[in-house]
């Protein structure tokens, strides 16, 4: 019995299923123990870049592009591995910078704590000309409740130490004075002044300039006296030498 094909219709199989049709050939004589060399088959030759299992193609990738692939691959590693240790590098950087900065300010507050609890002498580069108690006719309680720092008319007077300015303006024999509260409790005053430059309220720091020695009051010549008091008031003084010097200033 002969079978007609329909005009038109017939057309040549699929490569899948040429390569499918091969691969069930190969098989096949295989079990027989009939096939011979596989490469020799022109066929199978055509088809060498497919392998099949069963019915489903597997594509293989040849040794070339697998070793670029590897190449990419390993090259985008490389990449990951460089950002990270860049990342880690900026991060131990910041984290350095933020440690110096903390320790240049830790430094600046230590600084400026010891200028504040430091004391300098009232007047620079001066002498005590007349001590505390000596005695006389000069003084109204028979001794002097200060001490005397040779100056000559407007020379600087500076605050011993940080403070508070508690008083200021005419002193009856002390002339033109101010008298701040220290930090430490103890009161500081500054007599004979011929100018001065602070105001009741105004926070004062060691070595800061708050007048001009001078004359006024009942003096003989111009100078700056200076005291050291447990109360703002005539009367409480304590021995001033013994006050600076127990600061650190060498008077």
């Amino acid at each position: 019995m002969a079978f007609m094909c329909a005009s038109g219709k017939h057309r040549r199989p699929g490569r899948v299923k040429r390569t499918t049709a091969q691969a069930a050939g190969i098989a096949a004589l295989t079990t027989t123990g009939v096939i011979g060399t596989v490469s020799a088959t022109p066929a199978l030759a055509a088809e060498n870049s497919v392998e099949q299992t069963g019915l489903t193609p597997v594509i293989t990738v040849s040794d070339s592009v697998a070793d670029r692939i590897d190449a990419q691959a390993a090259a985008q590693t490389a990449a990951a591995e460089r950002k990270a240790a860049e990342e880690a590098a900026r991060k131990k950087a910041a984290a350095k910078a933020e440690k110096e900065r903390e320790a240049k300010a830790r430094a600046a507050r230590e600084a400026e704590r010891k200028r504040l609890n430091a004391f300098v002498a009232p007047i620079s580069d001066s002498y005590v000309s007349t001590g505390y108690k000596t005695g006389g006719s000069l003084w109204s309680s028979g001794a002097h409740t200060g001490i005397d720092f040779h100056a000559a008319s407007g020379t600087e007077v500076h605050a011993v130490g940080t403070g508070t300015v508690v008083s200021t303006g005419w002193g009856g024999s002390y002339g033109n004075q101010i008298v701040i509260k220290m930090a430490d409790g103890m009161y500081t005053q500054y007599g004979h002044l011929s100018s001065i430059g602070v105001s009741v309220g105004q926070k004062v720091t060691p070595g800061e300039r708050i007048a001009l020695s001078g004359a006024t009051g009942n003096v003989t010549g111009p100078h700056l006296h200076f005291e050291a008091r447990t109360t703002p008031e005539y009367g409480s003084d304590i021995d001033p030498v013994a006050y600076l010097r127990k600061h650190g200033v060498n008077v």
